[in-house]
Parts: C-alpha cells; structure tokens; sequence
C-alpha cells in the first residue's frame, strides 16, 4: 500500500515504486479522485441509464443538467458534524462535479431521476434520430 499522494490524484496516476515497478500504471478512463462519484452508463434500445452512487447527499443537493449531449451531475458531501477523535478516515468530503458525454441526443423534456439508498439513476430517452427520409413529389393542383 503507497501513501496518499495529492499530487498522483491531480495528475491523474497511482504513485509508483520505481524500484519495485519501474512502469507507472495509468488509471483507467473514468477512474474518480478526490470526492468522486463512480458512475455506470447502461445503453438501452430507448434510453441511457445512468446510475451515480452518492451516499450522504440528499436528492435536493444534486443539480443534474444535460447540456450538448453531456450529463453533468454535482453537488455536495458535506462532513458530518460529529465529537470525538478520528481513528480512520477514509471517505472524502466536498464539491464534485461529473461530466458525462452521452454518445447521442437525448429528450431532456422527458428525462427522470430517482434517489434511493445512495444511488441516484437517470433515464434519458433517446432522441430520434433524423436519418435519410424519402419526401413524396406530388403533382401541382390544376387551376
């Protein structure tokens, strides 16, 4: 196990012993720091599904926006307000903000969102596509 590494978080990579492992690992796309959200993305034949895990936050502290086919969900951990001395502290608190690029357009008008048990999920229905139409020539009415 390596030590918290502030500056690893921001750069994006795990901290590595070069001389146990002289390859630094990449974290994988998606991967969160500092107070992060981890999210799952479910594509269905009508929708995308996203499912946020959240614990600690009370629906009306999330704001979700969909703006140029990104979902973008923030909000707030706030530190709970307790006496006594920490013995471990592992969870994180404060501001995130997540940015999703949703990979089609969505009906923002009939979007859902539910929060149940520290997971937020989200149905955005898919907009139509405009695809290749045929249009019909008719003939001009007689005058």
């Amino acid at each position: 196990m390596h030590p918290w590494d502030p500056w690893g978080e921001l750069l994006g990579y795990e901290p590595v012993d070069v001389a146990r492992d002289p390859a630094p690992r990449v974290r994988r796309p998606g991967a969160v720091s500092g107070v992060g959200v981890p999210v799952d993305i479910l594509e269905t034949d009508d929708a995308y599904v996203v499912y946020a895990v959240i614990p600690g936050v009370r629906p009306e502290e999330i704001q979700l926006q969909v703006i140029d086919n990104t979902l973008q969900l923030s909000g707030e951990v706030r530190e709970p307000s307790v006496s006594g001395n920490w013995l471990s502290r592992e969870r994180r608190f404060g501001h995130f903000r997540r940015r999703l690029p949703l990979p089609g357009a969505v009906r923002v008008e009939d979007a859902e969102a539910e929060y149940s048990n520290g997971v937020l999920i989200v149905r955005l229905p898919k907009a139509a596509e405009s695809g290749a139409r045929s249009i019909p020539i008719r003939r001009p009415s007689r005058m």
